[in-house]
């Protein structure tokens, strides 16, 4: 039976925009260049392109799927499968939801011990992290997609300027020097810098009249497909792609040249505020995990979240090395990629078969 959410508890359309937006900046934003560039070179910022466009499908799909009423990806699963198959691969999704969360989670700790603190314990950031994010998670979906709308102002177009001003832009020819091949190559590539879409499935029916917002959906992959391609045209002005193969966190090197009269070392800021935007985009996530307990194993969220928190706690100190979570981010790059483009067309495809099934019987 389908869970209808009290419209106490649900956000404008519009929210979708912060809610996507901020889960497709994240901290791979900060180095996904190299990964792209290994395949299509200086033409890196077409396959991008190809990626955000070939990404509004999948979002008509979802919305096509979850709407007319307004469900979750649990009543789908319910209802293709049955109620126990239903509720076992819906229980999957928390182990992806958590692996996409302790990713990011993780990413960010290593980030500050690099550039800002190299001598504080691992286990002392991620417990100040936890308790933040516990605080959010626990005051509600609202209170998550509040937090997405300020994640999503951080002014990182405006950084730009300086590597593009320094840049040189001899550097993006010559054009269309990749085959079509190289290009697709270079789009699955970079496709995780796109995730966090797929959250899109357990929050949905928490919008408002979602299938009259959908234009939010699709404008939050248009504001992001054009933010990461004007960073990787950027950076490959800025570094030469020798560089740039042996550069870690490119964008955050690029925040080091930023010249401003009231403060020295800009990228130190630039991290911090970064925390704006890593905190929800741990927390949907985090969110979905309960939010999926809830609804399969009836479990209240002020009992599942301390768990999961430990969980994730315990789980982001097991990585040692800065290799740990490159091979972390492997597993997530494919795991995402077949989820969004196999998984979810999969699902859509034996949905609308049931339901045209359905109507015939009717009939």
């Amino acid at each position: 039976m389908q869970n209808r959410v009290k419209e106490n508890y649900t956000i404008s359309g519009y929210f979708v925009f912060f809610l996507i937006g901020v889960s497709q900046t994240a901290a791979n934003i900060l180095n996904f260049q190299s990964l792209v560039l290994d395949d299509a070179g200086q033409d890196a910022w077409i396959s991008i392109i190809l990626m955000g466009l070939s990404l509004h499908l999948i979002i008509w799909m979802v919305y096509k799927m979850l709407g007319n009423p307004a469900k979750d990806v649990i009543d789908l699963h319910r209802k293709i499968l049955g109620s126990f198959m239903g509720n076992a691969v819906s229980l999957l999704l928390v182990g992806y939801y958590f692996i996409m969360a302790l990713f990011y989670f993780r990413s960010y700790i290593e980030i500050i011990q690099v550039w800002v603190f190299p001598t504080v314990r691992t286990w002392a950031l991620a417990g100040l992290l936890i308790c933040i994010i516990y605080y959010v998670v626990s005051g509600g979906f609202r209170v998550v997609a509040g937090f997405s709308f300020f994640g999503a102002l951080i002014p990182l177009l405006f950084l730009l300027y300086f590597p593009m001003r320094q840049g040189n832009l001899h550097n993006l020819l010559p054009l269309l020097n990749h085959s079509f091949l190289d290009l697709l190559k270079g789009s699955k590539s970079s496709s995780f810098i796109f995730f966090g879409l797929e959250t899109l499935l357990i929050y949905f029916p928490f919008l408002k009249s979602p299938e009259k917002n959908v234009k939010w959906a699709h404008f939050a992959l248009l504001f992001t497909t054009f933010k990461h391609t004007a960073i990787i045209i950027a950076t490959l002005m800025f570094f030469s792609q020798g560089l740039l193969k042996h550069t870690i966190w490119p964008t955050l090197a690029m925040t080091k040249i930023a010249e401003l009269s009231f403060i020295a070392r800009f990228e130190n800021l630039f991290i911090f505020l970064w925390l704006f935007v890593i905190i929800p985009t741990v927390c949907i996530p985090i969110w979905c995990c309960t939010r999926i307990m809830k609804r399969v194993a009836t479990l209240k969220p002020r009992l599942t979240l301390p768990v999961i928190l430990a969980t994730l706690l315990i789980a982001a100190l097991t990585f040692k090395e800065q290799t740990q979570i490159g091979a972390l981010e492997k597993i997530i790059n494919e795991l995402g990629f077949y989820f969004i483009f196999a998984y979810i067309p999969l699902l859509f495809i034996i949905s609308r078969v049931a339901s045209n099934s359905k109507s015939d019987v009717v009939k």
